[in-house]
């Protein structure tokens, strides 16, 4: 059996410190896996997995699931906003569900790097998070409304939608494409 390696020891060391300093909710899975909740705005958390390996250290996000519509136009969306981040991309599980994933090599690992990165998932995630629903989720957005609004709800967390709240004789919005 062999122990973990001076680096992946001195990269779980970093990364402890850095989530420690974050003052954030977080939990160590396994010992070489962490999940850390980072708060939002439009997204209310977005659950966060940082899992050290032998040279690299993972990082994955979930951001929504499988859209239920406008597939490609979602898709689309994703690759452009790909070439604005840093350290993190947009990508997709088998299932269709939306996730952010990096690396970063633990020959390099910092409390300042895992505090970025933590920083860019947190932007993407939250930063995107209303127009990937708008995009792949419009029409349950607007099925939404009109129930609520059927039955007296409160629309208040459908606010950023607006745009989609059905009216007297007119149709809604069109998703941004």
């Amino acid at each position: 059996m062999t122990g973990i390696s001076t680096a992946r020891q001195r990269a779980l060391d970093v990364v402890t410190a850095a989530l420690n300093d974050t003052g954030l909710d977080w939990a160590a899975e396994t010992p070489t896996r962490f999940t850390v909740e980072l708060p939002g705005e439009h997204k209310r958390r977005t659950a966060t997995t940082l899992d050290v390996g032998e040279h690299s250290i993972r990082v994955s996000a979930f951001v929504v699931r499988h859209p239920d519509e406008n597939h490609a136009g979602m898709h689309h969306w994703m690759l452009e906003r790909n070439a604005r981040l840093s350290g993190i991309a947009f990508t997709i599980d088998p299932a269709g569900d939306v996730y952010l994933v990096g690396r970063l090599p633990i020959s390099c690992v910092s409390t300042d790097e895992i505090d970025a990165v933590l920083g860019s998932v947190l932007e993407a995630a939250d930063g995107s998070f209303n127009t990937l629903l708008e995009l792949g989720f419009s029409t349950a957005i607007t099925a939404e409304w009109e129930w609520r609004l059927s039955r007296g709800e409160s629309t208040d967390n459908l606010a950023a939608f607006q745009h989609l709240r059905p009216r007297e004789g007119k149709e809604p919005d069109a998703p941004p494409a």
